[in-house]
């Protein structure tokens, strides 16, 4: 599916670590960093959800020609970006987080930039697309008046969902449905709404103002609440008991869901319904923080790890902080056997989460031989991530698994019993952070070897 994102695109950047001390000429403080994480805020981070979605996603916004959005550029990946000149620098916010707890918020280049010059062409991107997304970050993009003309004659044909910011314009007519939250719908209708029934009132009122076919007012833990184009329709849609911890990235997820659901022609409530799923289900693994630079499909790579983007890596560090055993795994697992699995089993009982560790292809064939793997990397991480024992895999392609090792830091490093933990190169490095090697028995008969041999001799 196409998808236009429309919109105001800034860098994030995320700094956590641990504060144990202050600085010595101020009660400041000090944050020693252990992860840096760059990501497209913004615009940009709805146009990165999609396309990790697998959408093709056409991104139309405005840059500058400065570092940060050399950056951007680097980490949209697939994203096509048609960018129009911003007329100042590319807004920077930075998050300082210390065990968990945000101690500050650094923003630079976030001064008000004047209106950009928008041309026509820029905009053809919007008439092929099958649903639009607008993310309106108060920066003047969607106030220019031929992005509104634009969005306004796509609206007629396809489903578009804005997603509004209380310093930002107001949605143009026809959109199927603007999605502010709880706090900006406050803002919008200037009165009191923690209430359902205030906020359906507020809800439907901003509906009829804005001409929007439909508001859903995303409310956190509690769901959303859909005032539909009848009056008397509002339904609250909930969310299945989600506890959020750091709500950064739900709205732009939301929005992007409810998009896609719309386009596919499923009908508002039911698109509600599956966009706050989709939501509750980025927040439960982690938000942004587990996002991975340059997409992927549930498996991270050793150039992953060692940069702490990966879906394993952001695990890992999740079950650390609240106190939790982490295990991993390694292998090949090149044609999967009950052995392994009985491996895999074994290994996720010692501990709150399994991360496999898996060999790429190249890794495989240097310790294997040119005939080996039967079955590439990818579609052995995608049979890992179906067994419900495995949490995350992480590719690496080292003869040796110890850098990534090193990057997911377990408690608890798993292999089969036909290794002795003392020849093992990985050995020392789990215990120089209190790590543990357990060997599990290995299952009689049960060998990919075999297995193998097995097939070829079918041929």
């Amino acid at each position: 599916m196409k998808i236009a994102v429309v919109g105001d695109t800034l860098l994030d950047i995320d700094l956590t670590g641990h504060a144990d001390r202050l600085c010595p000429d101020a009660p400041a403080p000090v944050l020693e960093v252990d992860r840096r994480l760059e990501r497209a805020g913004g615009a940009g981070l709805v146009a990165t959800l999609l396309a990790d979605d697998g959408h093709e996603v056409e991104l139309i916004t405005a840059l500058s020609d400065d570092d940060a959005s050399a950056r951007l550029r680097a980490l949209l990946g697939p994203v096509r970006v048609h960018a129009a000149e911003l007329g100042g620098p590319t807004p920077v916010k930075m998050r300082l987080t210390a065990s968990g707890q945000r101690i500050a918020r650094v923003d630079e280049g976030c001064a008000m930039p004047p209106f950009p010059v928008v041309e026509p062409g820029l905009l053809a991107a919007l008439e092929s697309a099958d649903a639009i997304v607008v993310a309106d970050y108060g920066r003047r993009f969607t106030s220019v008046a031929t992005v509104r003309a634009a969005l306004e004659r796509a609206a007629k044909r396809v489903p578009v969902v804005w997603d509004p910011h209380p310093r930002g314009t107001r949605p143009t007519a026809g959109a199927a449905a603007v999605t502010p939250n709880l706090s900006e719908l406050l803002t919008f209708s200037g009165r009191e709404v923690d209430e359902p029934g205030a906020v359906a009132v507020a809800g439907d009122r901003l509906r009829q103002r804005w001409g929007a076919q439909a508001v859903v007012v995303t409310l956190g833990e509690r769901g959303a609440l859909v005032c539909g184009p009848d009056g008397d329709t509002h339904v609250a849609v909930p969310s299945a008991g989600l506890r959020i911890e750091d709500p950064c990235g739900a709205g732009d997820r939301f929005a992007s869901s409810l998009a896609v659901a719309l386009a596919q022609g499923e009908p508002l409530r039911s698109a509600t319904e599956a966009a706050v799923a989709t939501s509750a289900a980025f927040l439960a693994a982690g938000g942004v923080s587990a996002l991975r630079v340059g997409g992927g499909a549930g498996f991270g790579t050793a150039a992953d790890a060692a940069s702490s983007d990966s879906p394993a890596v952001a695990l890992a560090r999740r079950i650390r902080a609240t106190g939790g055993t982490v295990v991993a795994a390694g292998g090949c697992f090149d044609l999967l056997h009950a052995g392994h699995l009985h491996l895999l089993e074994a290994a996720r009982a010692l501990g709150d989460c399994l991360i496999v560790c898996l060999n790429s292809d190249d890794s495989i064939r240097r310790l294997k031989g040119p005939q080996r793997p039967v079955m590439n990397e990818h579609d052995r991480a995608e049979l890992l991530m179906g067994l419900s024992c495995v949490d995350a895999v992480e590719i690496f392609t080292e003869d040796t698994p110890e850098e990534v090792l090193k990057a997911l830091r377990p408690h608890v490093w798993v292999k089969g019993a036909d290794y002795r933990p003392d020849e093992l190169p990985e050995t020392k490095h789990l215990r120089s952070w209190g790590g543990e090697v357990v060997t599990v028995p290995l299952q009689p008969g049960r060998s990919t070897t075999g297995l193998a041999a097995a097939i070829a001799s079918l041929g």
